[in-house]
């Protein structure tokens, strides 16, 4: 099986290169990306085939391709994709509207090919449990969320990350949908309100994009929520981000982290602590379950409809607290 790259424009590209190479009979056909020379920078430095142009990649044929560019480019390159009858992986936010989210999910259902999400959550050990523990009943009626998604101003890794218009936003959208996603696989309901409120508390000299929110989400069975979203963290702090929750139920609270396995390293290089992740390979796992999904021909476990309603719910917390008021969905 042979899978392409497009674009290297978020960061998680060079950890997908490592993750295809871990499964067996799957190959790196090449990257392509719309910057020549980092495109060329990256596919010299992972030993990978460097197309000229997103249509050369695609004219070699490959069976799927992962796309990681900038949020609001996603989908002229999904279309380029599904037109040529190639399966997609595609980096979240799946879009920065919802005109374009619903584009990129009918493009690949006209073209009859695969769309899955790049939600990496879906395949925590920590969630698995607590999922499996939920629907087995043992955990009874949920009541409510409380979660957080914090990290460090993310531009010192790719400057466009706090670009209005490539990103979408600033630290709502960039934290908003993994938590959102996590809530209605648990859940099995649909996010029906949004009342949100953002700030620039954090570097407010540094970018035009919020750095800070908070929004309260209810969904269609009456369970509500709180997500803390923030580029919070100081350049020093030992992790680049983190997400945590808790989830109140009918027979106690359940508290998770999903990045809390890791040790704490010093060095001399670093001149800071460093927290270095030893828990399960979520990547791994997601990019494993995109390529089962081709090999066998069916809906990969989190599909482009699910990154479709995450949008909806990251519009209408940017619509919320434009207007000051709670935004039905």
């Amino acid at each position: 099986m042979k899978i392409g790259i497009m674009s290297f424009a978020h960061h998680h590209a060079e950890a997908y290169i490592s993750n295809l190479r871990a499964i067996p009979g799957v190959q790196v056909c090449g990257i392509a990306d719309e910057d020549p020379i980092r495109g060329q920078q990256f596919a010299k430095a992972h030993g990978v085939s460097y197309f000229a142009s997103y249509e050369a990649l695609i004219a070699s044929k490959p069976n799927g391709v992962i796309i990681c560019s900038e949020n609001s480019k996603h989908l002229p390159l999904v279309e380029m994709a599904a037109a040529a009858k190639i399966n997609v992986l595609c980096e979240k936010p799946i879009a920065t509207t919802v005109a374009d989210a619903n584009a990129i999910v009918d493009a690949c259902a006209r073209a009859g090919v695969l769309l899955m999400t790049a939600f990496p959550m879906r395949f925590s050990t920590p969630l698995l449990e607590v999922k499996a523990r939920l629907d087995a009943g043992e955990l009874g009626q949920v009541f409510c969320f409380n979660g957080t998604n914090q990290g460090e101003l993310p531009t010192k890794h790719r400057a466009w990350f706090a670009d209005p218009i490539l990103a979408g936003g600033g630290a709502l959208i960039d934290h908003t949908v993994h938590l959102v996603d996590i809530m209605r696989w648990y859940l099995g309901s649909e996010a029906v309100e949004v009342y949100a409120q953002t700030n620039k508390i954090f570097h407010a000299n540094e970018v035009e994009v919020e750095t800070g929110g908070l929004e309260m989400i209810t969904f269609q069975n009456g369970v509500f929520a709180s997500i803390d979203t923030s580029w919070c963290r100081p350049p020093y702090w030992p992790t680049w981000g983190g997400l945590t929750f808790e989830m109140v139920t009918e027979r106690g609270a359940v508290l998770v982290d999903g990045f809390k396995q890791n040790i704490t390293i010093y060095s001399h290089a670093n001149q800071r602590p460093i927290w270095q992740y030893w828990g399960s390979d979520m990547n791994q796992a997601m990019i494993n379950e995109f390529v089962c999904a081709i090999r066998e021909n069916r809906e990969p476990s989190v599909t482009g409809v699910d990154g479709l309603r995450a949008v909806e719910v990251v519009s209408a917390a940017y619509e919320s607290a434009r207007v000051g008021q709670p935004v039905k969905i």
